[in-house]
């Protein structure tokens, strides 16, 4: 689907010299976020696994008239998270960070689930944030402010029955994030969670009508309203539920 139009109070050149990094940005909420962005001018870092899908949002990106650079990256690993660092720093650092990437590993009650499949949601959700944020912070102090945005999600809130791993690291990911921001308000680097509810995407959904659930495009909405917030204010938080029950 394409990028959601912004308010008609935003100008089309709102993020123009700004560059955001997005992970998770082949496919779903990371892709809708992604386009958005660039439909307001900000230069792309898109970050995922799959290398053919990001070199799709890629173009999409080009044919909005908007600047991307790709960086294949398993957020799982530290080792590629660590290379990923490094070449982002080579490209300038980053403005604006939506962590949007995460894994579900929903279905079966925690008992059953192998740790590895624990330790790899807990990579993904809780550690690729935390060493994404711990690396692009000094840019943004040194540049006199930024952006973060991290995907977290209702099941952050409250419990989630055979997705107990999942909802814990969504919880911890609401922590780390709402600390962060107490630490950094004061040097204009803003940091807000976004927790939307069920998403239209191939993550999850099965049994729902995709018609009522919530669209990756209305996440991507709520992320571009907040970096685009004046900056003497910021959302800490912004809960997300589709108008019907899906």
């Amino acid at each position: 689907m394409p990028p959601t139009d912004p308010p008609a109070s935003t100008p089309p050149t709102a993020l123009a010299g700004r560059t955001a990094l997005v992970t998770g940005a082949s496919r779903g909420v990371g892709r809708s976020v992604a386009l958005s962005l660039a439909q307001l001018g900000a230069r792309l870092l898109v970050v995922a696994r799959d290398r053919k899908a990001l070199a799709e949002v890629q173009q999409e990106i080009v044919d909005l008239a908007a600047a991307a650079e790709v960086f294949p990256c398993d957020l799982a690993s530290s080792s590629e998270i660590q290379a990923l660092v490094s070449r982002v720093d080579a490209a300038g650092g980053c403005d604006i960070l939506v962590n949007a990437a995460g894994i579900g590993r929903i279905g079966r009650p925690l008992h059953e689930m192998p740790l590895e499949d624990f330790d790899t949601i807990f990579a993904t959700n809780v550690r690729a944030p935390f060493l994404l944020m711990r690396a692009v912070v000094p840019y943004m102090l040194a540049h006199g402010g930024g952006d973060v945005v991290n995907i977290s999600s209702l099941a952050g809130q409250g419990p989630l029955a055979n997705g107990a791993a999942y909802a814990a690291s969504k919880w911890a990911l609401n922590g780390l994030s709402y600390s962060v921001a107490e630490e950094l308000r004061a040097h204009n680097i803003r940091v807000s969670v976004v927790a939307p509810g069920s998403v239209n995407t191939s993550f999850g959904g099965a049994g729902k009508d995709r018609a009522k659930m919530l669209q990756p495009e209305d996440v991507a909405a709520a992320v571009t309203m907040l970096v685009t917030q004046p900056r003497h204010a910021f959302i800490s938080e912004l809960r997300m539920r589709s108008t019907q029950k899906p």
